[in-house]
């Protein structure tokens, strides 16, 4: 009669949901930043994260839930542009090697044809990076003030690292550098009122 084996069975190794969840993400945000909304299909992403394609659906719900955390992920890092913080944001957008924001912008410019996706940056910057600049800003006008500087930041980071703009990497960039913070400070601080007429 055989013996019974009483030898403990490893315990079957639990599914780490949160593994999961940050292994599909960091996965979507290579394939969307790579090949834009359109360009990066669920299957594919679900591959290269090596995990069933249900689970996407799962974890974040359709693809657009899924796009919306990378592009959180992506501009989470956003410089602030306040009037004591200008010169160090005015440095970090001219000499800043910042692959993180560089991917940012291939991101959005791969993804931007797609009015879903569209959507979805609109949302995530107004929403989050640009309502905290606003809130930062002092004086009136704050929304539209944070708007152009979120503007004037996207301008620079995309012709110096994706379109690679000569004056803008080269060792004389140093010299822009105070230019750069007049602008943001002309932008981020709050005009002065307009004197009143005098009376006549």
């Amino acid at each position: 009669m055989p013996q019974e084996d009483h030898a403990p069975r490893a315990a079957a190794r639990p599914r780490d949901a949160a593994v999961t969840r940050a292994t599909i993400l960091q996965a979507a945000r290579r394939l969307f930043t790579q090949q834009g909304y359109d360009g990066a299909g669920l299957r594919e992403i679900a591959r290269d994260a090596g995990v069933d394609a249900r689970l996407i659906s799962r974890y974040f719900g359709s693809k657009e839930g899924l796009f919306a955390e990378v592009v959180g992920l992506a501009y989470e890092k956003s410089l602030m542009m306040t009037p004591e913080l200008n010169a160090e944001a005015a440095r970090a957008l001219l000499t800043d090697p910042d692959q993180a924001a560089s991917d940012g912008l291939l991101l959005t410019l791969r993804s931007a044809a797609n009015p879903k996706a569209a959507a979805i940056m609109r949302d995530s910057i107004e929403g989050d990076y640009q309502r905290r600049l606003a809130d930062a800003l002092p004086g009136e006008r704050s929304d539209g003030r944070a708007a152009l500087l979120v503007a004037i930041c996207s301008g620079v980071l995309l012709a110096r690292m994706i379109l690679g703009n000569t004056q803008l990497n080269q060792s004389e960039t140093e010299d822009l550098i105070p230019l750069l913070h007049k602008a943001l400070d002309a932008v981020a601080t709050s005009p002065a009122p307009a004197p009143a007429d005098d009376a006549a």
